[in-house]
């Protein structure tokens, strides 16, 4: 009997076929990924090389290998965590109760013409003010406790995501209310199908714009009225001295930070396919 052919091995080159040759995209995407983790390892090299040598002074950059042991001392002693949890939920509440109220008034001074000329002059004198200025004024009406770092981190994400989502409603395009006039649409399918969709992509930019403002709103927040959070750890870090435990504080925002945005990105690619 004759053999059968078994069939050609996943991977393997087939005669007369071409052997698959990575995209230029792929590749490029490639150096870009190595770029993004080379650079912050060189910074800290140079960072790390330049204080071995006393090239800069020590008492203001401290070497990563002293931040390092301070971190690792603070995370093992149980003293970052206490501090971590309660900016974190801090953070959390304060851009819920100040996006979600932003979108809904965002939308609806959209698609409402006299509700947006109404509050307009409102919300344009008010948003120039700096929102940590009005901290002492939360501070008497809220007191000392959670809340009063609550509201300041809610009202500046309320203002970033109302003014994106009421540009996004406001700039979609007047065809689109009319074919659905014409076609009878629901109110609902209106909202659902045609306002949501098109205004999606600002509200997205203004919700990861309120992420990034909440964390610089929360670090100054607890830096003048708290016992706890990662913005009274860098005070009192700077009020004993305490430098590199300061630098700890600063690369634990700054890597939230990044956290953040990373998810803030998947998120978009997942409800904003076609923005890729």
């Amino acid at each position: 009997m004759n053999e059968i052919a078994c069939p050609a091995e996943a991977g393997a080159p087939v005669p007369g076929q071409k052997p698959k040759v990575p995209s230029r995209q792929a590749t490029r995407r490639r150096q870009e990924i190595w770029l993004s983790i080379l650079s912050p390892i060189a910074l800290l090299l140079v960072w790390e090389v330049t204080g071995r040598f006393k090239m800069m002074d020590l008492r203001y950059f401290p070497m990563p290998s002293v931040i390092a042991v301070s971190f690792w001392d603070l995370l093992f002693g149980g003293y970052l965590w206490p501090d971590f949890k309660a900016s974190i939920i801090r953070i959390f509440l304060g851009f819920l109760l100040g996006s979600v109220p932003g979108l809904v008034l965002g939308v609806a001074m959209g698609l409402w013409r006299p509700l947006r000329f109404a509050i307009n002059p409102i919300i344009y004198a008010t948003y120039p003010i700096p929102k940590i200025a009005i901290l002492p004024l939360v501070i008497l009406i809220f007191g000392l406790g959670e809340m009063s770092k609550v509201f300041v981190v809610a009202i500046g994400a309320f203002y970033l995501v109302l003014l994106n989502t009421l540009t996004g409603v406001v700039c979609i395009d007047r065809i689109y209310f009319d074919v659905c006039k014409n076609l009878r649409t629901s109110r609902r399918d209106l909202y659902l199908r045609v306002v949501l969709p098109a205004a999606l992509p600002a509200m997205m930019t203004g919700l990861k714009l309120a992420l990034g403002v909440s964390l610089l709103l929360i670090v100054a927040a607890e830096m003048l009225g708290a016992h706890h959070g990662i913005g009274h750890m860098i005070w009192d870090s700077w009020q004993t001295f305490t430098v590199p435990r300061m630098y700890v504080g600063l690369i634990i925002i700054s890597a939230l930070g990044y956290i953040l945005s990373v998810f803030a990105d998947h998120i978009e690619r997942e409800i904003l396919p076609w923005r890729d």
